[in-house]
């Protein structure tokens, strides 16, 4: 299931993230992840394992145009110039020549301007097909406005029943900018919390997939990590199913 970014390009509505997932480990929860299914990858030059998913999309016989790459800017690399360089360095180590979504890993007051800048221009020479921020709360973006030629296709935040950003969302959906959770699952905390519990037995599912679930009817994009199969598996089991309104709200 893809959604429309606001560029006109199609995003994967769930991903596999990276955050913490390093060597063999990474590269064969990726290849299993392109097995089951999984098309979005979100990796992070913070994350320094770029170079396991470039690895493991080649493994899994996929053409690069069959696969999702995210990736972003780390903070040590922001500014203008540095910006443009910290891509090439991110492209080498992915093993390709663009990537589908380029994200501003975070809002730094003295360099997110001329980061931006430089992401407009690589995505102008279609390095990116698709730029946007990360952990932009409203006043981070409505600053930005102020300043960007092009509008972030996506903003990626945390974002779950236990941190429910509901104004960021209504505001995201104003602007046309499709919002992205990462640790949508808060990294295994809350599973066993007794209302989520209940609400998951009532569908016989996996308080996870409650989880991934609840954002994906909000029409958040979930990227949730797991180097585990089955739980791999699992997270990407949650598209034959529909919460209704009223337990929506419980979960909200």
């Amino acid at each position: 299931m893809n959604v429309l970014l606001n560029n006109g390009h199609t995003m994967p509505m769930i991903g596999l993230g990276m955050y913490d997932m390093y060597g063999q480990e990474a590269e064969r929860a990726i290849v299993r992840a392109i097995e089951i299914g999984y098309r979005l990858i979100d990796t992070a030059s913070m994350y320094q394992n770029e170079s396991e998913l470039g690895n493991a999309w080649q493994r899994s016989g996929l053409k690069r145009e069959d696969i999702f790459i995210t990736t972003k800017v780390n903070n040590s690399d922001q500014g203008y110039d540095q910006t443009l360089k910290a891509l090439e360095v991110s492209l080498a180590k992915l093993k390709t020549d663009y990537v589908d979504l380029y994200l501003l890993h975070w809002p730094l007051k003295l360099t997110r301007k001329q980061t931006w800048k430089a992401m407009e221009k690589i995505w102008k020479e279609g390095r990116a097909k698709s730029i946007g921020v990360a952990n932009f709360l409203i006043p981070f973006l409505t600053e930005h406005y102020e300043y960007t030629e092009i509008i972030p296709a996506v903003n990626q935040v945390e974002f779950s029943p236990y941190l429910f950003l509901k104004d960021l969302l209504v505001h995201c959906q104003d602007k046309n900018i499709k919002m992205q959770a990462y640790s949508p699952l808060l990294r295994g905390l809350k599973l066993k919390d007794a209302k989520l519990v209940s609400i998951a037995a009532k569908y016989n599912r996996t308080t996870a997939q409650i989880k991934l679930r609840w954002c994906i009817q909000h029409g958040v994009c979930p990227i949730p990590k797991s180097v585990n199969p089955v739980r791999l598996l699992e997270n990407f089991q949650v598209f034959d199913f529909q919460i209704t309104e009223d337990d929506m709200r419980k979960l909200d």
